[in-house]
Formats: C-alpha cells, structure tokens, sequence
C-alpha cells in the first residue's frame, strides 16, 4: 500500500500534538495518510501500554489515518544504530511515502530528537538498494522519500513554513483528547504531569494561533524543513489569506 504521507512519532500522542491538523488537513484533500509509532509509551507516568493502544487507535479514527503501526522500541532507551534504522526503513520501505512528518531535531524530550534523526538517517538510507530489508518474507525495493519535515512540539523553533490548519484545529483538539489517561482528566487519581493540566492544552492552542497569525489564518502548524524548497512560479506564494 502506498501512501502519500508517512508520519512518525517516537510516543503515541506525539503526531497529534505536532501534526495532526496537517494529517487532517491533507486527507481532507484525498492524500493517503499513515502513521508510525516508533515506542509504545511505556515510561509514561499515567496510564499503560493497553490504554496507550486503545487511546491511539481512537485518535486514528479521528484524525482518518489510513493505517498505524507501533515499532515497539523501548521508550526512552532506543537508539540510532543499525539495528533500529533497519525497522523504520521497512516501514519507510513497506508505504513508500512520498513525505515523511517526524520528530522536533531537538526538544525538552530526549527522544524527540534522538528519533528525529533515527528517521532522517533511515529515510536516507531506505534508498539504497543494496541494503536489503523483508517484508513479510519478500524483498522490499529501495524507496526515498522525497521530503522529511520535522514538526515543532514544545520548544519553539523556527519554521521554514507554516500549514493553514484552520479547518482541521477542532478535530485535532478532538484527536488529543483521544488520550483520556494523560490530557485533561479531572477526577483522576494518577498524579499530576508536565502535559496533564488543562493549561498545557492551551499552550497547544496557543501555538496554533502565533503561527495561524504569521500567516494571516486563524490556526497553523509549524515544520522544519531539512533542505531548501523550491517552486516553479511566484504564483506558488499566493494564498487566500490577507
């Protein structure tokens, strides 16, 4: 099957907090979308592997997503060695995606930026044909995305560009709160964490609305691009927005 959008996150929840109004966004317009959880979540304080599971299926649902897969590396251990480049590649490989969405290159979490470059590093190597991956016991053909842009998540960066998220920023609240073990859960007797305060939500939406205002919009997401982009016309920088 393929895709024309692959997006990684290195936790479950992390794609909808960074991406998902793009994912909304661009399977509104007919794009195949899928995702790739690299770990299953399971240094999370609140809530469990099962829950994980099930909150990241629903947000799936959400979001359209044509399909979503865990790679289940071990959370906050994994490493950018061959062995785990050699499991994004068959993803990358198996779905052949024409761009690839990832991790902030450096953030508050170590391994948002650890798996940012595991993927880029992957998505280079996925197009060299002789190093031979399998899947499902067939040789898979060498494939290299075209683009990887890297999404902001809580640190700001700088975006080489910004996504109109506009008509998707309802929906990709609704996503969130997919993850009823760690985002706005009243009542709760799990302990209380960096991102479980209903003031993180607004800082999400916050966000949202600094980079929807950059570009004259009401809501935008922000993206690292790894080269320089280029058009053919000036006509490709004009938008309806004022």
């Amino acid at each position: 099957m393929k895709l024309d959008i692959l997006a990684f996150g290195v936790h479950p929840d992390d794609v909808e907090l960074g991406c998902s109004g793009t994912i909304i966004t661009a399977i509104a317009e007919g794009k195949k979308v899928g995702i790739i959880d690299l770990t299953q979540g399971e240094l999370g304080t609140r809530g469990s592997v099962e829950t994980r599971y099930t909150e990241a299926a629903n947000a799936a649902k959400v979001m359209g997503a044509t399909i979503r897969e865990n790679l289940k590396m071990a959370d906050g251990f994994f490493q950018n060695d061959e062995a785990h480049q050699r499991l994004v590649i068959a993803a990358i490989r198996k779905y052949q995606p024409d761009i690839i969405l990832c991790n902030a290159p450096e953030d508050r979490h170590p391994d948002h930026g650890r798996s940012a470059k595991l993927v880029s590093d992957a998505a280079f190597l996925s197009g060299l044909r002789k190093i031979e991956t399998l899947s499902e016991g067939q040789p898979q053909e060498a494939w290299r995305p075209k683009y990887i842009f890297h999404y902001i998540q809580d640190r700001f960066i700088q975006p080489s560009f910004v996504m109109d998220i506009t008509a998707a920023h309802d929906k990709k609240i609704e996503a969130i709160l997919c993850y009823t073990t760690q985002f706005n859960s009243p009542g709760t007797d799990e302990p209380q964490t960096y991102i479980s305060s209903p003031q993180f939500l607004e800082t999400v939406k916050a966000r949202a609305l600094m980079l929807g205002k950059r570009i004259g919009v009401q809501y935008a997401e922000g993206f690292i691009s790894e080269k320089v982009l280029g058009v053919g016309s000036f006509d490709a920088f004009i938008q309806n927005v004022t």
